[in-house]
This record gives structure tokens, C-alpha cells and sequence, in this order.
């Protein structure tokens, strides 16, 4: 199943991505460039930088490629060909960005992370910076065939939607809902504590609730505790807040954030395993303040 894609032509971005190499599993563009956010002062489209990440199957290749095409992209890392550039992209979030590229008129960033850490992001949540990106509407310009990343693409939807309901209470909007998903990205992010807008989530959801809707609607259409009543654009939640309940949620998360819960939960030495740690974070009635702590 591939991502949505949305409505509008997008004929802008692929021109951009005509100047890189073609071997992208997956790219999209993402950001204040492509989405209006409230309290913006330009929108889409305007004198915003367009941000864009792609995915590529062999990142020593790709970047050897870009490098023939574009070589002004690259910082002083140039010198030292594609390997060393490929080496500093392992590091951190596993994505090597170039910025402040003039590119068609614009001004652009674009960040490349190979496609077996994005699809251990998507599924894992390693570090949730690309994937965090991912749930939230994004416009997709390229996707290939590669199953395990569809569905990797899925599932990370499928945990945000998981993660939100363990943090929101019993019943909630739709619009409480992509507020709690949005916001999952920047609940870890220590930019978020030093000044940077902390009405961002929601300047990010008002405006693109309809963009929110497309990318989550199959998800919570399946969601037996949720009646998504899509064509008067609101849903109704019931969510099963009993110990039972929230453990089944708890079992469905994402690796890394059971072992985040685990880590806050168990003191050390103790040594239990996480099945048994997240049973009795299913029975805390503070279990989705632990999640998002985690």
C-alpha cells in the first residue's frame, strides 16, 4: 500500500528532482515550502526554502553520481569523494543533508538517508527523525516498488496512531488526534526547549487537517474503537483505557519506545523483561504520561 499521494501537481518539486540522480526508492518534499502553516508569512510555494528528502538504495553510488552532477552542493566533505560522505551520513538520524542550494529560481535543502535505515526508522523508531517527518502529510514526488518499504511506510502511521492513543484520554476530535501526532516528533526534540515556537504543532495541524485526513483515513476506517465518519469529517473515539486495553497498545509500539518505557520503568538491576514491564505500565493510570516520556 503506497503512501497517499496529494492532490496538488507537484510539477515545481519534479523539476527539482530532475537535476539529482534517478535512483530514488522514495522522495518527498515536506515543510513550511510545501504545506501553509498558520501564522506564516508566506505561504507555499513563495519565499519559503523547499525541503526534500530522498531515499536511495546505495548511498556511495548515488552521492558518486551527484557529485559528477552537482558537485557545488557539497561542503569541503567534496575533497573526500562519495565513501566518506556516505560515512558521516551513517551517523546520527543517518541522513547527510546539503542546504542553502539554489536550485530553479529557489532556494532548497535536501537530505539523503539510504533505504534500509529509513525503512529500521519507520518500523523501529531508532530515532524518529525521518519518520517523524512521515506522519505528517508530506507530498511524495517518487515511490518504487519496494514492498518492505511500503509497508514499513504503514506501519510508522499505524504506531503513531498507537502512540496518540495511549496519550489521549478515553474520547477526543480528530483534530485532537493529528495534534497528539504531530506533536510526537517534537515531544524528544530539545529545540522545542530552547525557544523554538511552541504553538508549532498546532500552526502545523489547523491549517492541514484535510491533508492529516487523507494520510490517516484507511488507518482509523480499520480501527475497530474508532467510527470515522469521513464525509461529515469527524470521528468518534472510544478508547479501550483498561489495563488490558492499553497493554495490547503498549505490545504494538514501536521497539525502541518499549525499550524508552522499559529504561524509565525498571530500576537497574532488576532485569525484567519487557513484556512484564509494559503490563505494569498498562496498569499506571499515569501509563500515558510514561509513553510520553518515553
Amino acid at each position: 500500500m503506497a503512501l497517499p499521494a496529494l492532490s496538488s501537481s507537484g510539477v515545481k518539486f519534479r523539476r527539482v528532482l530532475a537535476h539529482f540522480p534517478q535512483e530514488l526508492s522514495l522522495a518527498f518534499a515536506y515543510g513550511s515550502g510545501v504545506f501553509r502553516q498558520a501564522g506564516a508569512s508566506a505561504g507555499p510555494g513563495e519565499n519559503n526554502m523547499l525541503d526534500f528528502v530522498f531515499a536511495v538504495d546505495d548511498s556511495v553510488t548515488w552521492h558518486m553520481m551527484n557529485l559528477l552532477k552537482n558537485r557545488s552542493h557539497y561542503s569541503f566533505l567534496k575533497v573526500f569523494g562519495p565513501k566518506q560522505i556516505s560515512s558521516v551520513q551513517s551517523y546520527g538520524a543517518g541522513i547527510y543533508y546539503n542546504t542553502l542550494v539554489p536550485c530553479n529560481g529557489r532556494m532548497i535543502k535536501y537530505g539523503v538517508i539510504s533505504t534500509d535505515t529509513l525503512i529500521d526508522d519507520l518500523l523501529h523508531w531508532k530515532t524518529l527523525y525521518v519518520a517523524g517527518r512521515l506522519q505528517k502529510p508530506v507530498k511524495i514526488l517518487t515511490q518504487n516498488e519496494n514492498s518492505k518499504l511500503q509497508a514499513a511506510l504503514v506501519s510508522n502511521l499505524k504506531s503513531a496512531v498507537t502512540a496518540a492513543f495511549l496519550m489521549l484520554p478515553e474520547s477526543f476530535s480528530e483534530e485532537d488526534l493529528y495534534m497528539q501526532i504531530a506533536g510526537l516528533s517534537y515531544s524528544g526534540d530539545f529545540r522545542m526547549l530552547i525557544g523554538e515556537d511552541r504553538s508549532k504543532v498546532q500552526n502545523i495541524v489547523k491549517p492541514n487537517v484535510p491533508h492529516f485526513q487523507k494520510l490517516y483515513s484507511n488507518i482509523l476506517q480499520d480501527c475497530p474503537q474508532v467510527v470515522y465518519k469521513h464525509h461529515l469529517g469527524r470521528l468518534e473515539a472510544s478508547i479501550d483505557k483498561s489495563p488490558e486495553g492499553q497493554f495490547t497498545q503498549l505490545m504494538a509500539l514501536p521497539r525502541t519506545l518499549q525499550q524508552k518505557i522499559t529504561s524509565l520503568v525498571d530500576p537497574p538491576g532488576k532485569n525484567r523483561d519487557v513484556e512484564e514491564i509494559l503490563l505494569q505500565v498498562a496498569h499506571d493510570p499515569d501509563c500515558g504520561f510514561v509513553v510520553h516520556q518515553g
